[in-house]
């Protein structure tokens, strides 16, 4: 069985959200848009550790954008076939194998008191009130904070691990146990009675006995001993500790990052030896399983949870790593727009997943830096993206902190981009070359950039009536000159689109980006950067290795950026920062 959907009404920051889930199902998004509260609604139905006072409504859990006192979760699942579920929610499950749990809350107008009910059922038409959450014992939630003890849980959860491991043993392994525990016995045994022996501990207890015998005659007949207590063999295997061995040699194990994935190691084995009892379903959720740990065992403990935990997982995460990790189609992206968190298309959804599928191999080229950011700005090339960021820096306008990424197509085409950043529900900004090409079998022209992003406006745009007219009269005037030179119409038609364009965040060059540095204010600096070379020849030297004259130019002369601060060719990137402060008003 598998929750498939959580839904969330009046519910802290979700107003009305539907959340899809996968079997394994990585929840991401920027610090409190709601990734734990969406955890939380899922264990008040689910947790076996919450107490009655824990799953009451607090003020808190109502929506606080605007006047509710009510609130609803509704989780779904389905494929609901195990036999201890539907033994236990006999006639709660549908014909179709479904079954819906349903926490609701209610909070008086006047007095505040807050109320609650449980429901279950196959469906929202048929679902009745329960008395509580009884179903727990046989369909639960396994939660691990991010603010775990990692000490405390590895000796807690290590003493379950041999527990479980000791019921699993067959017949002849208990024999052969319960010979050797008889071995060890004997052999504490003779320990407890030989440490008392060695000639420190014998004086340190006739010091101890001196002393107390001249405060107190009441317990002379008492006799203070330093008592190992090893003979107890089950006291003696509980408090064996977890160490690392190096060439035989015992190893303190002392970094929070080997703790944790001890901590998770342990964790995925005792799930691993109970997995075929099917005495009860699990679901797994995990917050920030990357803490403490370097980029590659980030991916390593993806790969590890994707693979070694068996049943239903979630996972919160801030690490790009481990979403690099994750199938594209069971990420959940939540994102808050005026108040209230949703999720991009709903949760997990081939929709994310088709939208790759034009990667293929390529997958890698978007980072996972991505899904995290309010805002993409897509650019042509290396160039581009060096400049872009360089020019960021000078303008005081912080990327990281803003929460924008970079993003360079690189030959790749926008769509691809655009459709997965739409998928995620991630706002972008374009800006690309203003190419003219020659037709193919003609001596004709055409505006190809111009034309490149007027698609890309109607794809993924609903009409607009004023860019509709100013189509119908010039984009006729793109196309169709004799020279690369255009006439002044296709020239006016051009920029005409091009200004209208810009309400759709895509912006273009007037050619490229290395022509239009030149004409900027910057053309000082460019000509003292090539010093020994005539002016007319230092666009050409500019384009020849487009990558390294940026990155070669910018080490020396960043700060000549500033200058550019109100030309155009910084429009996009302070549309960037206008959508996030508009965004922060929200």
């Amino acid at each position: 069985m598998i929750l498939a959907s959580v839904k969330l009404q009046g519910f802290r920051n979700f107003k009305n959200s539907e959340i899809n889930l996968a079997k394994k199902s990585l929840i991401i998004g920027a610090n409190d848009v709601g990734k734990t509260n969406l955890l939380w609604a899922i264990r008040l139905l689910l947790d076996r550790s919450l107490s009655d006072y824990d799953i009451e409504p607090k003020d808190s859990d109502f929506y606080a954008f605007e006047e509710t006192n009510t609130f609803t979760i509704q989780l779904h699942f389905d494929d609901v076939i195990e036999d201890c579920v539907v033994s236990k929610l006999k006639g709660k499950i549908g014909d179709d194998n479904k079954l819906i749990l349903v926490y609701k809350a209610f909070r008086d107008k006047i007095t505040k008191v807050k109320t609650f009910q449980f429901f279950a059922g196959p469906s929202n038409d048929l679902i009745e009130e329960i008395e509580d959450r009884y179903y727990r014992k046989v369909l639960n939630v396994k939660y691990i904070s991010s603010r775990r003890d990692l000490h405390n849980y590895i000796n807690r959860e290590k003493a379950y691990l041999f527990q479980i491991a000791k019921e699993n043993r067959e017949e002849d392994e208990v024999t052969q146990d319960e010979k050797l525990y008889s071995e060890i016995q004997l052999q504490l045994k003779n320990v407890d009675e030989n440490i008392p022996k060695l000639n420190f501990i014998s004086s340190a207890t006739n010091t101890i006995n001196e002393e107390l015998s001249k405060l107190s005659l009441h317990h002379t007949k008492q006799k203070i001993v330093f008592d190992a207590s090893s003979s107890n063999v089950d006291k003696f295997i509980n408090s064996v500790s977890i160490a690392s061995k190096s060439k035989d040699q015992s190893v303190l194990i002392g970094g929070d990052g080997r703790l944790n994935q001890i901590y998770l190691a342990l964790w995925s084995s005792r799930n691993e030896l109970t997995k075929d009892s099917l005495k009860e379903i699990t679901i797994f959720c995990i917050e920030e399983p990357e803490a403490h740990l370097h980029p590659h065992q980030q991916r390593k403990l993806a790969e590890y949870l994707n693979s070694s935990i068996k049943g239903q997982v979630l996972l919160t995460s801030h690490s790009p790593q481990i979403a690099s990790e994750f199938s594209p189609n069971s990420i959940v992206r939540l994102f808050n727009k005026k108040g209230e968190t949703k999720a991009a298309s709903n949760g997990c959804s081939e929709i994310i997943g088709n939208t790759f599928k034009d990667f293929g191999y390529r997958l890698s080229i978007i980072p996972a830096e991505a899904f995290f950011s309010d805002v993409v700005f897509l650019v042509e090339g290396v160039s581009e993206e060096l400049f872009y960021k360089t020019l960021s820096i000078q303008l005081s306008i912080d990327l990281d902190r803003l929460n924008i990424s970079i993003l360079m197509v690189d030959g790749i085409g926008f769509s691809t981009f655009i459709k997965i950043l739409n998928s995620l529900d991630i706002d972008w900004v374009l800006r690309t070359d203003n190419d003219i090409f020659k037709i193919p079998k003609k001596e004709e022209y055409r505006f190809a950039g111009i034309q490149r992003c007027i698609s890309i406006c109607k794809n993924y745009f609903q009409k607009d009536e004023t860019t509709e007219k100013l189509l119908k009269e010039n984009e006729s005037h793109l196309k169709g000159f004799n020279n690369p030179n255009a006439s002044e119409i296709n020239i006016k038609s051009a920029s005409i689109i091009i200004k209208d364009l810009e309400r759709y965040k895509i912006y273009l060059s007037n050619r490229d980006l290395e022509n239009d540095l030149f004409n900027t204010k910057i053309k000082e600096d460019l000509k003292n950067y090539f010093s020994d070379i005539g002016e007319h020849e230092i666009i050409n030297e500019m384009q020849k290795r487009k990558a390294s004259f940026m990155f070669k130019f910018l080490r020396n002369n960043k700060e000549s950026l500033k200058k550019l601060s109100e030309d155009p060719i910084a429009k996009p990137l302070l549309k960037c920062k206008e959508i996030i402060e508009e965004m922060q008003k929200e």
